[in-house]
């Protein structure tokens, strides 16, 4: 990775107080009823690029007329199974992921890479490839859904360096214990 981009890998979750990143279904709505990207635009100033799971992909597609005005940067999609139809805003990735992020972090220059999606960020976090956690807890209970950590990942130490909070949402972020 030397040389790629002098900005962190950064593990960017929003999740309810139990612990779901996104509902029964995938549904991924109850979000935008607490936050936008006005909420900490510190964030999205400091994304150079983002690399995405195809499932986080294929939700955003579908929710895309609610929230359109987050700018990541360049979008990188990692997956096994490109759409038929490409999509001019985003760039398919079909490699591993140490070189997805290479690639991601490349386009990202001096800012921050991104990352988005449970398996993605499983597979970043099980291969060392990443540098922070940043976490917005959302004044919800969800009951059921997609668990922030998958089960099967291995046990992986963090460093609190900051607690903010905005209206509702409380943003902790980690540093990830090499």
């Amino acid at each position: 990775m030397t040389g790629a981009s002098t900005g962190k890998v950064v593990v960017n979750r929003v999740m309810s107080l139990d612990g779901f990143i996104a509902g029964p279904g995938h549904t991924m709505d109850w979000i935008f009823e607490h936050m936008t990207s006005e909420t900490f635009p510190e964030v999205m100033a400091a994304t150079g690029a983002m690399l995405i799971g195809r499932g986080t992909y294929d939700v955003g597609k579908r929710m895309s007329d609610e929230n359109t005005n987050y700018d990541g940067g360049p979008q990188f999609v990692l997956t096994h199974r490109p759409p038929d139809e490409p999509d001019p805003n985003v760039t398919f990735l079909t490699c591993d992921i140490e070189e997805a992020v290479a690639t991601a972090r490349r386009a990202a220059g001096d800012k921050n890479l991104e990352i988005l999606g449970a398996n993605v960020a499983a597979q970043c976090l099980q291969r060392g490839l990443v540098d922070e956690i940043l976490v917005y807890v959302l004044p919800v209970l969800l009951g059921d859904g997609t668990r922030f950590a998958p089960q099967g990942l291995d046990r992986i130490d963090l460093e609190p360096f900051s607690s903010v909070q905005s209206g509702g949402v409380t943003m902790l972020r980690f540093y990830v214990r090499r």
